[in-house]
């Protein structure tokens, strides 16, 4: 659609270079390179080391939530796709250590990565919003927390159900 405002002159490509967030694209464009740095160096092994070690003699579910939290908090602060790139590993080594399933431990970190509700860095939108529209860090966690405990409470059992364990 930009492409045929252009094309048609309706909208100058000078304007489309001003109007761009450099910052918004730097951060976007850094993220990625994070959650890989942190699978290579061993960082992610660490994380699910230390989470199988907070959920021992627990109840699968209950570890299932837990890993969903934990990736919800994870999304909070880098982009989707990096999160998916951290979490993935993390769920299928507890599911392996646990003997269950892997595709609902899967499935948990997919939602989750989703969910960056509480900060306007989690996600594009999010931060490409925060600035025109007012909005100042806090604001998201007002509407956010509330919405991430509802996925919670909505996704663990709808996972149970279509991925069992």
């Amino acid at each position: 659609m930009v492409i045929g405002f252009i094309l048609t002159k309706i909208l100058p490509i000078s304007e489309i270079y001003t109007h761009i967030s450099w910052p918004v694209v730097v951060l976007l464009g850094s993220m990625i390179p994070l959650g890989s740095a942190l699978e290579t160096s061993g960082g992610t092994e660490l994380i699910a080391g230390w989470l199988i070690d907070l959920t021992a003699g627990m109840a699968p579910w209950a570890i299932l939530t837990i890993l969903m939290i934990v990736t919800m908090s994870l999304s909070d602060v880098l982009n989707n796709t990096a999160t998916t790139i951290v979490a993935a590993p993390i769920g299928i080594k507890m599911a392996q250590e646990l003997g269950v399933n892997p595709d609902p431990f899967l499935m948990a970190v997919a939602v989750a990565a989703s969910c960056a509700f509480l900060t306007p860095i989690g996600h594009k939108n999010n931060t490409l919003i925060l600035g025109p529209g007012g909005y100042s860090f806090g604001d998201y966690w007002r509407m956010g927390l509330p919405l991430e405990v509802l996925v919670v409470a909505v996704s663990i059992p709808a996972i149970l159900v279509f991925w069992p364990l």
